[in-house]
């Protein structure tokens, strides 16, 4: 799914750790996360980048109220 210039150009992407520390979970398991597919990233040199919407969308996904 391409995403269009003006979309693109107003992504927010935050590295694995600032991820890893919204979600109150290890860089090892944002990694873990990324590699299998559960949250898109972007190959910036050696490093990820996760779109910030990606995350908030994942989280609510996710969510589980208690009754």
């Amino acid at each position: 799914m391409a995403m269009s210039q003006e979309r693109l150009a107003e992504v927010r992407f935050l590295t694995v750790a600032e991820v890893a520390s919204i979600m109150r979970v290890s860089k090892m398991t944002v990694y873990r996360m990324v590699h299998g597919g559960e949250l898109p990233a972007v190959r910036v040199g050696r490093s990820f980048r996760v779109p910030e919407d990606e995350v908030q969308k994942y989280l609510r996904e996710s969510y589980m109220g208690t009754a």
